[in-house]
């Protein structure tokens, strides 16, 4: 906290803020750079946690994880949210305090190409380690809902991330870029296979598009694939890599003054840099997979090769005043993603998963196929958040 990464450290922010409005107590496990061990703060009413972690792809988030869990077994938490089925293996440590614990298990990981086959395995396994030792799970789309239906045979809890709709936020800050408003196609994501970046570059450079195609975000684990998309970029001048943007008042007008944004993701089930895109009326190019329909509908154009983005690229420049329209027509279509809505499932999911003493996990444990834990009892409402950002520093 602040937020500054991606879906979990927006999601945070923006349901823990609105928790503690509504009288709850909310406890942040935030990461710590340095030697330092131990640091407390607030940030909008949320009291912050910082802990150290072990700056390495593969052990970033679990060591973080395991201190937070420490930690919350010294200064219990009344219910505990978890963000990312990776961090499944640690569920014990909150067990041994009783504590009723829910899993935000996002998208499927394992499918990434960075994991490798190892990476991937564990991802497998850790999905079903959460199964058998959360009160609840939390699936952001209705594709990881039914994912999980039939490969566990458990339920999950549909809550998906908010859309903030941006309204009118000027195009001053553009002029640094060297950019006019609707006259540049845009793609913000984390520099991984899984989200296409390549692709879009590919797809621009064969399209006829005159407007540049601006392409905000990086990845400091993944060299050679960064690689891979600087050497498509150096083919024409109009493909320009800005890195990460961290002015969120310049990057909101990046989104609401792109012609298209292009949207490659296509593993993590709701993305929250789509509902950001859409939120700012911008015309979008997505990845077709089940996610992504998901979320768009009727209004999103959809590509699966460079050809079918080079098509929509052109398509989009030859008619600007439709593309526009078509963009700003689909903000009406976010009212099922409110963060007021988002917060409200998740007070309720808590206050149930306390209320039932563990009968939940122990439902979950026997539709695994593993036996019940003993219920315990129930006490006022609190919460802790384990929040897990990527190991890579994508903007939102």
């Amino acid at each position: 906290m602040p937020a500054r990464y991606g879906g979990f450290e927006t999601c945070v922010e923006e349901v823990g803020r609105r928790l503690v409005e509504r009288g709850h107590d909310v406890t942040v496990y935030c990461r710590k750079a340095g030697a330092e061990p131990l640091a407390a703060g607030s940030h909008l009413g949320m009291r912050l946690v910082h802990l150290p972690a072990l700056r390495r792809k593969t052990l970033e988030t679990l060591s973080h994880t395991a201190l937070s869990a420490l930690h919350a077994l010294i200064d219990p938490a009344d219910v505990a949210i978890v963000f990312n089925s990776a961090n499944a293996p640690l569920l014990p440590l909150l067990r041994m305090r009783r504590t009723p614990t829910i899993t935000h298990v996002d998208g499927l990981e394992w499918k990434r190409a960075k994991w490798g086959r190892v990476g991937s395995r564990y991802y497998r396994t850790a999905e079903a380690l959460a199964v058998r030792w959360s009160d609840a799970l939390i699936a952001d789309a209705v594709g990881i809902q039914d994912y999980y239906s039939d490969r566990f045979r458990t339920d999950t809890d549909y809550i998906p991330y908010g859309a903030p709709v941006l309204g009118e936020v000027g195009a001053d800050r553009l002029a640094e870029l060297d950019l006019l408003p609707h006259r540049y196609h845009l793609v913000v994501a984390r520099f991984e296979p899984e989200n296409h970046v390549h692709l879009a570059v590919e797809g621009y450079l064969r399209s006829s598009a005159r407007h540049p195609l601006v392409v905000v975000g990086s990845a400091p684990y993944a060299d050679e694939y960064t690689s891979r998309i600087t050497r498509l970029a150096a083919r024409n001048p109009n493909v320009r890599l800005l890195g990460g943007v961290w002015d969120q008042a310049q990057l909101d007008q990046l989104y609401a003054n792109a012609l298209t944004y292009i949207h490659g993701h296509s593993v993590g089930g709701t993305n929250p840099s789509l509902l950001r895109a859409m939120g700012a009326a911008a015309a979008t190019s997505a990845f077709d997979v089940r996610f992504n329909r998901e979320v768009l509908g009727s209004f999103g154009r959809f590509f699966t090769t460079a050809g079918d983005l080079a098509a929509l690229c052109d398509d989009a420049e030859a008619d600007p005043a439709a593309t526009v329209r078509r963009g700003r027509d689909q903000v009406a279509s976010l009212n099922r993603y409110t963060w007021d809505g988002v917060t409200d499932d998740y007070e309720r999911l808590a206050l149930r998963v306390v209320r039932a003493g563990g009968r939940e996990r122990a439902a979950a444990r026997r539709r695994a196929g593993g036996s019940g834990w003993k219920p315990w009892k129930a006490r006022s409402v609190g919460a802790a958040v384990a929040a897990t950002p990527p190991e890579s520093e994508e903007v939102r």
